[in-house]
């Protein structure tokens, strides 16, 4: 949890201006003994412009109509599945930097996609990675210069064809009128740097739905201008993961790219609002399920106190007032709020008095039962709220492989 001070340090933004939006719902916050505290994810998701520096002009950038090319992959969600059937596995070779546990990674194998190297500098991540992909990967930092040159001549021995990945994006800052990026948190710098040098054939961004509104607009104009310039056509836009088969509403910001002058195909939605899995669906074979520690199911040992608390809790509250979205209890027949990185007080389920198992959550987030996350349970729960949910990447990685596929024939 980030603090009032803390989030002006990092952005610039006035302690006044963030107490503004505080106040107005624009930033949420929890109060704990007077003191507010901002979450993570409702830091990158915030919406904030340094309004002495930004134009009028740069704010409507953040407004102009997305040009997106929608392809079907309906049939191809339903055909295809290399996680299950190593098969259908093509000769499609990616990277994925800040992999974390691998979410992104995972749906990119279901697609068809060959994992050939990742960079994630949290050792319990690491582990999970190296579990389930067999990846000889050790934690690292992007920024080490010789981490880089042994992942670019890495990549020299064979054809690359998509380096994926979701940089952190509080780095971006005002200089006069012109954005920068903050030498504190260059990690979206470093990602160029391996692009340029590697030349994918593709590059696929994700990050949080609130990127494209940082500085008016301008965070998201810099990005496709930096890779315009080293040869990159961009298309952007906002996909919600409920839309792909996920029992949960999490919604990312998808930057498609290319330099081999093929069309950068966003996938369409495959259901529809009435049709979205639900927690129940997500969940319901683990009923009956004991404690499984093999498979990361373990229950939360809550005190007598908590455990009534929990089993009066209505769906779709919470336990605690000052805390908008911890301790509440979810929808079985919605889908779920978005998971989100959290040390236990996630979600509570909504059939027993306890908060949801990693295993749940990761069910929630669409990882496969065999996806086993290694490391404490806190960190397990962190790894699983980062993750981006693989049928959502799944779905992203077949309308890459269209075009792929059509630049060849």
């Amino acid at each position: 949890m980030l603090t009032i001070e803390q989030i002006s340090q990092k952005t610039g933004i006035s302690v006044k201006r963030i107490r503004r939006d505080i106040a107005s719902g624009n930033l949420p916050s929890s109060k704990i003994k007077n003191r507010y505290y901002i979450s993570e994810e409702d830091f990158e998701n915030w919406s904030y412009v340094d309004e002495g520096n930004v134009s009028a002009d740069n704010n409507l950038s953040a407004k102009l109509s997305d040009i997106v090319n929608w392809v079907d992959v309906s049939n191809d969600i339903k055909n295809i599945n290399a996680w299950a059937n190593p098969d259908q596995m093509e000769d499609f070779n990616f990277i994925d930097l800040f992999s974390g546990a691998g979410g992104l990674s995972c749906g990119l194998v279901m697609a068809g996609f060959k994992p050939v190297a990742s960079v994630e500098i949290m050792e319990s991540a690491v582990a999970t990675y190296n579990r389930n992909f067999g990846e000889n990967a050790k934690p690292c930092d992007i920024r080490d210069g010789s981490v880089r040159a042994e992942l670019i001549n890495k990549a020299k021995k064979q054809h690359i064809h998509l380096i994926a990945g979701g940089f952190p994006c509080q780095g971006f800052s005002m200089a006069g009128n012109r954005i920068v990026t903050d030498e504190r948190n260059n990690l979206y710098v470093e990602m160029l740097k391996i692009v340029a040098e590697v030349k994918p054939d593709f590059v696929l961004m994700e990050n949080v739905e609130g990127l494209r509104s940082m500085l008016g607009g301008m965070v998201e104009r810099r990005i496709i201008e930096d890779y315009e310039k080293i040869g990159y056509k961009i298309n952007v836009t906002v996909l919600n993961s409920a839309d792909y088969g996920v029992p949960q509403i999490r919604k990312r910001v998808i930057f498609i790219g290319n330099r081999i002058d093929a069309v950068n195909y966003h996938p369409s939605p495959i259901l529809s609002q009435t049709e979205y899995k639900t927690v129940k669906d997500g969940v319901k074979r683990f009923m009956d399920m004991p404690e499984n520690k093999d498979i990361n199911h373990v229950f939360t040992r809550h005190n007598e106190e908590m455990t009534k608390r929990l089993s009066v809790l209505p769906e779709g509250k919470s336990l605690y007032e000052n805390y908008s979205d911890a301790w509440k209890r979810l929808y079985w027949e919605q889908p779920s709020a978005t998971v989100k990185e959290n040390h236990g007080g996630v979600h509570v389920h909504p059939k027993f008095p306890r908060v949801m198992t990693a295993r749940e959550l990761a069910a929630l987030q669409s990882f496969p039962d065999d996806f086993i996350f290694e490391g404490a349970k806190k960190w397990q729960l962190v790894q699983i709220g980062n993750a981006v949910p693989p049928l959502l990447a799944k779905a992203i990685g077949l309308a890459i492989k269209k075009s792929l596929s059509k630049s060849k024939s």
